[in-house]
């Protein structure tokens, strides 16, 4: 019997009971044989709006469109069994009201499959993520470092150092009060998300933050080495398979111009082979 054949995927509450215990286990995801690679393996799979600097070339996550996390998410759910999917909700689908929220959210869950959306923002989307909530819309929240407010923010930088420690304490109070039953907390200080982990009451999952807290996510492509055009500081490569794969197209390209490849193994008589023959 397989791994994902001997777990049932888990469900919003059962990871928001997950606080204090094991760590929660999470990577990005945006096509079908990435999901069945880690679908075993993961908690979660977030379909990250990240695919837009990932796999589409974009320069940020503000260009990603509903039609394309609709189009990645059903990718993803057809490569999971056993973990929880969730997604991402992209820029200027809910920021308005929480009216255009819920139709965004709902929208995403019914034609992907999500168990849950995530936003991005602290107090002042706990309103929404109420109002979705009490219709039925299970939300995880992420603060510190949003990268849909960049430009506000001035860059991807450190959030959390100074006073701004307790603007983010604040906006995961408000958060966890407003119903998420969990929180991305994303490039903060050490000290700022183990302090968030101890004092709220929905599980913590660090990216760029602390060991401590309840759980970790990495972009898949960052931690196989797929995505190579910058690599921050909180990413640990656990594979070069980007490096493996140029060198694999290279050796393909040089077979072919010294017509090494095809070879007589890879095509085909005028004569139908015996039957049982290899060829």
């Amino acid at each position: 019997m397989s791994a994902t054949a001997r777990k049932k995927a888990p469900m919003p509450t059962d990871i928001r009971a997950r606080k204090g215990g094991t760590p929660l286990v999470s990577l990005t995801a945006y096509t079908t044989p990435m999901a069945q690679m880690m679908d075993a393996h993961c908690d979660f799979v977030l379909v990250g709006d990240s695919v837009g600097m990932v796999l589409h070339g974009l320069p940020s996550t503000l260009e990603v469109t509903m039609d394309m996390m609709i189009m990645h998410g059903r990718a993803v759910a057809r490569g999971l069994s056993a973990a929880m999917m969730v997604i991402d909700m992209p820029f200027g689908s809910y920021e308005e009201s929480p009216e255009q929220a819920f139709a965004s959210a709902a929208r995403l869950m019914r034609e992907t499959g999500a168990g849950a959306v995530k936003l991005e923002g602290g107090r002042h989307m706990a309103p929404t993520i109420e109002f979705l909530v009490h219709r039925g819309i299970p939300v995880m929240a992420h603060i510190g470092l949003t990268p849909q407010s960049i430009n506000t923010l001035g860059g991807y930088t450190v959030q959390g150092r100074g006073p701004q420690a307790e603007a983010i304490m604040a906006d995961a109070r408000a958060i966890a009060a407003a119903g998420a039953f969990a929180v991305v907390l994303e490039k903060v200080t050490q000290t700022l998300a183990d302090r968030v982990t101890s004092e709220v009451d929905i599980p913590t999952i660090g990216i760029g933050a602390s060991v401590g807290c309840d759980g970790q996510i990495l972009v898949v492509d960052d931690m196989l080495g797929l995505f190579t055009a910058f690599k921050a500081k909180f990413v640990r490569r656990y594979a070069h398979l980007g490096e493996a794969g140029e060198a694999a197209i290279a050796a393909y390209a040089d077979d072919v111009r010294m017509r090494r490849f095809p070879g007589p193994e890879h095509v085909f008589a005028d004569e139908a082979p015996a039957k049982g023959s290899a060829r």
